[in-house]
Parts: structure tokens; C-alpha cells; sequence
């Protein structure tokens, strides 16, 4: 090709471009133009006012001191069923593991030998009884003989001996058989209390003896139980510290509810009463120990449970409480609460918290009745940031919904 004609085609090439970019810078150009001309009719952007945020009054409050203690159930009562008389035992009466009411027959001895024992005795009496009825006769003969001077002094004195011994061998015999009566009664042996009887350590066919050192049952009321709880003597002396210095104010240790939480986490349903507390610490652990009881009428609880006790020692005055939705914590675990001081200058506080009571953190430092802390809008602002505020509301419980 020859040269004159690419050099015209490259002319062409260069022309067609810079047209292209002519254009490009034009539209640029004009769309800064129109922009600026927005801007300037739109007028100044308005500066940003202080953030609206929800706050609440700090107030104080009394607050019932509840803890939380180990405890241990064990039976109202307690009774070892041993023989009062011995003999073989004929029959068991009642069912293992089942409800006895106080009174309720549980062994029969054989009682054939207290049967006689009982007829011996009454026949004893009766002998007893003609002993002293021939000595009334003979006595009243000799007071119209000695009336007479014909018998002497000593028959008559014989005879009175004669028949105050009749008496006294009628009354001994009188005992002997409520003796035998109470043995042939004891031959059948009853249930001292009310309560579950556990299984029986002897079989039909056995001997006992009376008093003898093994059990043949034993049977626990359950209805109510006891609750053993224990607390440290330093908990003890802390609570003491607190009444004398009148942070915590006495309701009366005996009576107090008691409610208890089982060993599968769950609550048991009937609350019991603080019955009283040991006067000593016991050595070996340093710990006292504080008795409930409890009803327990489904036999739900059983004695040797382990369980934890919530109680009710005393009433904490004038305590500051905050929202716990108000207390934020840092990574380091510290907590912190914004207040709005007087200038409606926000203030982050470090505080330090206590025990919850319901949805509040009881205040230990840092706050004070009347300040007022953030509840809502605590995303919105910063330390030293103005604000505006408003009253919180709580939601209802649709808006919690």
C-alpha cells in the first residue's frame, strides 16, 4: 500500500478519537455543572442535634435477703420396733414398705404361754381374795370376844396381822395378773407411731427376747420431714456484722419460709418453716446447723435427699437497685452503667454489682439514689456526648410479644 495512503487513514483514526474524547470531558463538565447547581439551591446541611435516649431514676429500696444453703432431709420421727416380752414370732402383719398407723398390729407371739400366765394370775387372786374374806370373818368374831375379855390380847392381835396381810396378798395378786395381762398384751406387737414401715429384719419362726439389742423394724413418719441445713460460722458472723451495723434488719430467723430445690434442679412445691438453729459451730466442719420442716404428704421427699434451701434471713435497708438492661460489662468483666449528669452530659461510671433481685442488680458502688442511667439508646452515644431524655417506659406485654 503505498504511503501517502495509510498516513491519510491514520489522519482519519486520530480525528474520529478526539472527537470521542471531546465528548466525554463535555458530558463530564456538564454533569458537574448540574450538580452544583443542585447543591446550591438545596441550601446548607443542618448540623445534627444531641441523641434522645430513655433513662431512669436510681432509687433505693428494702430488699429481703434471701441465701441459698446445702441441706439434707431426715425423718420427723423415727421408732425401732424391738420385743417387749419373748417368744416366737407367729405371724408378720403387715406389708414392707407400706403406711402404718400408730397402733396398727405388726408381729404376733405365740401366746399360748401368756394365756395361762393371765389364767394363773386370776386364779391367784381369787385364792388371795378367800385368804383375807376367812380373815375379815375371824377378826370381826374376836372384837366381840375381846369385847368380853374371854379371848386374850395376842389372838386378837394375830388376827388383825392375819388380815392386813390377806390384804396385801390381794393386791399382789391383783398386780401379778395386770402383769400377765399387759404380757399377753405385748405378745402382739403394735406400731408406736404413724409413718412408712421399712422391711422386716426377722421371719415367722423366729425367737426374740425382750429388749433386745436387734430391730425388728423400723418405721420413719415422713409427713412432715425434717430439713438439716447447714451454714458457715462466717456467713453467720457476716449476717451478725450486718445487724449491728443496721445493713440488715432481723425478720425472725424462727418461722422463716423455706423453699427448697431438688437434687434434679427442680422446686419443691411446698414451702416449709424455720424451725430453729443450733447455739454451737460444730468442730469438724465450722458450720451451724438450721432445721426446717416441711410438709409432705405425697411422700415426695425422702430422708437422706440432698437439697438446697432458699430462705429468707433478714431485710436489707435502703439498698440502691439498677435495671439490670441498663448494666453493660466490659471484656474485663467490669461493669458499667452511662449516666446523664445535670448539663445532660453523658458519663460512663464503673460500678460494681451484687446479687440480682428480680430485674434489677443490687448496687454496691458507684451509683447513687437520684442519679438517672441509660436504659434505651445506649448504642446511640458516647462519654461527654450531649443528650436529651426522656422517661423510660416498660414495654407491655404485647410489645414484649
Amino acid at each position: 500500500m503505498p504511503r501517502s495512503t495509510v498516513m491519510e487513514r491514520l489522519g482519519d483514526s486520530e480525528t474520529v478519537s478526539f472527537g470521542k474524547f471531546s465528548g466525554l470531558v463535555l458530558s463530564a463538565l456538564a454533569a458537574t455543572l448540574f450538580l452544583t447547581a443542585c447543591e446550591k439551591s438545596a441550601g446548607p446541611v443542618p448540623a445534627r442535634g444531641p441523641t434522645e435516649v430513655a433513662v431512669v431514676e436510681i432509687k433505693t429500696a428494702d430488699v429481703p435477703l434471701n441465701t441459698e444453703l446445702p441441706g439434707r432431709t431426715s425423718a420427723y420421727r423415727i421408732a425401732e420396733v424391738r420385743p417387749q416380752v419373748g417368744g416366737i414370732i407367729a405371724r408378720r402383719l403387715f406389708v414392707e414398705g407400706s403406711e402404718v398407723k400408730a397402733g396398727d398390729p405388726l408381729y404376733q407371739i405365740a401366746s399360748e404361754l401368756f394365756v395361762a400366765e393371765v389364767n394363773r394370775a386370776a386364779a391367784a387372786v381369787l385364792r388371795a381374795e378367800a385368804t383375807l374374806s376367812a380373815a375379815v370373818l375371824k377378826t370381826n368374831r374376836y372384837e366381840d370376844l375381846i369385847a368380853k375379855k374371854t379371848i386374850s390380847q395376842e389372838n386378837y392381835d394375830d388376827a388383825q396381822a392375819d388380815l392386813r396381810a390377806g390384804k396385801a396378798n390381794v393386791a399382789v395378786a391383783k398386780a401379778e395378773a395386770e402383769i400377765a395381762a399387759i404380757n399377753l398384751q405385748y405378745s402382739l406387737i403394735k406400731a408406736p407411731i404413724s409413718g412408712r414401715i421399712g422391711s422386716s429384719f426377722v421371719t415367722d419362726g423366729a425367737l426374740v427376747e425382750a429388749e433386745q439389742e436387734e430391730v425388728l423394724a423400723v418405721i420413719c413418719q415422713l409427713d412432715p420431714l425434717y430439713v438439716d441445713i447447714t451454714q458457715t460460722s462466717r456467713e453467720l458472723l457476716t449476717m451478725k456484722r450486718q445487724l449491728a451495723t443496721g445493713q440488715l434488719e432481723q425478720t425472725g430467723m424462727e418461722g422463716a419460709a423455706v423453699h427448697l430445690m431438688l437434687e434434679d434442679g427442680s422446686e419443691y412445691t411446698r414451702p416449709g418453716r424455720l424451725q430453729f438453729s443450733e447455739v454451737s459451730v460444730d468442730q469438724s466442719t465450722g458450720a451451724v446447723t438450721l432445721r426446717a420442716t416441711v410438709p409432705n404428704p405425697d411422700t415426695v421427699l425422702l430422708p437422706g435427699m440432698f437439697v438446697r434451701a432458699r430462705l429468707e434471713l433478714g431485710l436489707q435497708k435502703s439498698v440502691v437497685l439498677a435495671p439490670q438492661r441498663a448494666i453493660t460489662y466490659e471484656y474485663s468483666g467490669s461493669a458499667v452503667a452511662m449516666v446523664v449528669g445535670a448539663d445532660n452530659k453523658v458519663e460512663r461510671r464503673l460500678i460494681k454489682t451484687g446479687r440480682a433481685v428480680g430485674d434489677q442488680w443490687l448496687i454496691l458502688e458507684g451509683l447513687q439514689a437520684g442519679e438517672k442511667i441509660i436504659i434505651d439508646g445506649l448504642q446511640k452515644v458516647r462519654p461527654m456526648a450531649s443528650v436529651t431524655t426522656v422517661a423510660y417506659q416498660a414495654p407491655t406485654k404485647k410489645e414484649a410479644h
